[in-house]
């Protein structure tokens, strides 16, 4: 993911997230988000990641991070002990979505959930013509060193959030250039969407 497209995402979700919310940020990298809601928003923030190296990232910025995988749920926090719940751009790269989406909602009142949209114009076209597994901005991995566990698009997930009785309260798309409007299945290379129960 380029990092013009990571500060759109974070742009957005900054917008999202109500001034001086508790914030869990699930495979929260090496802590820029919530470094921005920190700053910007004044949440209460704390992260949850695996990376050791992303871990002493965070820290330096001031951040408050707990080491572990989220795959293996979230059993030291309390029911409805935060206002958001974010997983960007880490919800690809689980292999319990559903316990992980469960969690984060029993644990906040909202999820933020951001991800790329594989099937994205860019993408189609590359596996179209190509013949192989697309490498493009926002998807600049080889296929054999991915971190992507997932390959989802908007459609599949508003798909899955009916199956599951989750509520869309919001959801934004986004291209390298900002939003996108019109068929974001097809046009947008990222989306950000807010639920809850």
């Amino acid at each position: 993911m380029s990092s013009c497209q990571n500060k759109l995402d974070h742009k957005i979700i900054a917008e999202i997230v109500e001034p001086g919310s508790k914030v869990l940020d699930l495979g929260c990298g090496n802590g820029d988000l919530l470094h921005l809601l920190v700053e910007r928003r004044n949440v209460k923030a704390q992260g949850v990641e695996l990376n050791n190296d992303a871990i002493h990232a965070c820290v330096e910025k001031g951040l408050s991070v707990f080491h572990s995988d989220i795959d293996s749920g979230l059993p030291y926090y309390p029911d409805q002990s935060f206002d958001y719940v974010i997983l960007n751009q880490s919800l690809q790269e689980v292999k319990r979505v559903e316990t992980v989406i469960s969690e984060a909602l029993r644990v906040g009142k909202k999820a933020i959930i951001g991800f790329p949209n594989f099937a994205h114009l860019e993408a189609r076209t590359l596996m179209f013509f190509g013949g192989r597994a697309p490498i493009a901005s926002s998807l600049p991995y080889e296929w054999y060193s991915t971190p992507n566990l997932r390959f989802l698009s908007i459609k599949d997930f508003r798909s899955f959030c009916r199956l599951k009785g989750y509520k869309i309260l919001g959801a934004h798309f986004l291209d390298s250039q900002g939003p996108v409007r019109v068929l974001p299945n097809l046009f947008a290379q990222n989306a950000i969407f807010v639920i809850t129960k």
